[in-house]
């Protein structure tokens, strides 16, 4: 057995600890948002009512999926003990009274502070804000039947939402404030990503489904563009399916919602009305430059430079929207909802950040700028790489909250002993520390 034999760990002796979720759930999601794709672009249904049926489109399948494949309903996670008989109603009566108080109260507060937001009411928020106004009566209604339906088969019906029922009641002394905390955080992340998600959908969907098929294979810059739109597109219509189905039932509930304020401030600044990076943001990197066109112009004329950077730019959205997909119907921010080993996440613990961050420095190439002032070039090139600390702050915080999960650990003990980048490091640690031979 050589040294490089030693260091590496036999995958066949060292398996990857299993997913919370199957391949299977993102392929025919895939399947039937592409199918979706060629249906609206023959027919030229690129308006947002065909955006929001897009979501069906790959949400539907998934369900399906989950259900009838993996029975993710029987996952023991869930809660939800379908062996014995549901108890009588009469028995959780009480308990899905206060349930549904403190659902609809803590709808209601959201229902505030979207009104007290004024970003919720201009640009493309106020699409979102015209669907969960439309959605919410149905929700009012049908949240009656489910809560009284689970109930009767959850082994523990006294979640978050009760114990903010009976804080409403006044009966503080059943309290738990730990599990009430937890449910306000869980409905804040909804809350807030999940109006941003339907936000971005349709203008996501617009700009695939629009562009003439001439116009898209006329150059390698707008193939490249066109493919990069359409996998943020992907993304976008995976994230908000994530987003609206956190559901016991499916095994896609928030089991936990990050409590560290880092990881929130941390997440926050990536988004508006918070984010730190569009124009005018401190942390703005495109002072003189295309954005992320940059490449293209920089590029202009090195066409076989150009095009490599164009596959490679494609390439690094590819893994951004596999990373997405992976997730099948349990994406969403600041949340644990299952432990992902799978697809890309089987190469590092944080594909979605590096393809992202990578993207945008081989996008933007921010230290050339057309302005020619040297200033310039650095403030974009050190506002970028504090960015890319952002991202790594990110990860940090997501990491220390999922370490609760003893998933979690096992999933990061392997992916120390068996993803590239540590391999690499053990690799050059074990060359260096080579005897060198004598003479």
């Amino acid at each position: 057995m050589n040294a490089e034999t030693k260091l590496e760990p036999d995958l066949r002796y060292d398996p990857r600890p299993k997913s919370a979720v199957s391949t299977g759930v993102g392929v025919v999601g895939l399947v039937g948002l592409f199918l979706w794709f060629a249906v609206s672009r023959v027919y030229g249904m690129q308006g947002p009512l065909a955006a929001l049926a897009a979501l069906l489109a790959c949400g539907v399948p998934m369900v399906a999926w989950s259900l009838m494949i993996d029975k993710v309903h029987r996952s023991p996670t869930t809660g939800i003990d379908w062996d014995a008989p549901p108890r009588p109603l009469s028995a959780t009566l009480d308990i899905s009274i206060a349930k549904i108080a403190g659902l609809w109260v803590t709808w209601a507060a959201i229902g505030c502070l979207y009104c007290i937001g004024r970003w919720y009411w201009d640009g493309q928020y106020v699409f979102a804000m015209f669907v969960l106004a439309f959605a919410s009566v149905p929700l009012l209604v049908l949240s009656v039947p489910y809560v009284l339906w689970l109930d009767r088969r959850l082994k523990d019906p006294r979640d978050g939402a009760w114990h903010f029922g009976q804080l409403i009641a006044g009966r503080t002394e059943r309290v738990d404030r730990e599990v009430l905390y937890e449910h306000f955080r869980s409905w804040a992340v909804k809350g807030f990503f999940m109006a941003f998600m339907i936000s971005i959908v349709p203008g996501n969907w617009a700009d695939t489904i629009r562009a003439p098929a001439a116009e898209i294979i006329g150059h390698p810059v707008t193939l490249a563009r066109w493919l990069i739109g359409a996998m943020f597109t992907i993304d976008v219509c995976f994230a908000t399916v994530g987003y609206v189905l956190t559901m016991k039932p499916l095994d896609a509930h928030i089991r936990s919602a990050n409590p560290y304020a880092a990881g929130w401030m941390a997440a926050l600044i990536c988004y508006p009305p918070f984010i730190l990076m569009n124009p005018g943001g401190p942390l703005n990197y495109h002072q003189g430059t295309f954005g992320e066109n940059s490449w293209s112009y920089w590029l202009e004329g090195y066409p076989l430079l150009m095009a490599a950077i164009a596959v490679l730019l494609v390439l690094l959205t590819g893994i951004y929207a596999w990373a997405t997909v992976a997730f099948g119907i349990r994406f969403s921010n600041l949340t644990h909802r299952g432990i992902l080993t799978h697809g890309p996440y089987a190469w590092t613990k944080h594909p979605a950040y590096v393809s992202k961050n990578l993207f945008w420095w081989v996008a933007t190439l921010p230290f050339l700028v057309t302005t020619g002032n040297p200033v310039d070039m650095i403030r974009n090139t050190v506002l970028l790489a504090i960015i890319s600390g952002v991202y790594y702050w990110r990860a940090r915080t997501e990491e220390r909250h999922l370490m609760a999960d003893p998933a979690y650990r096992e999933y990061a003990d392997w992916m120390e002993r068996n993803a590239p980048l540590p391999r690499l490091i053990r690799r050059l640690r074990a060359g260096s520390a080579a005897p060198v031979p004598a003479e």
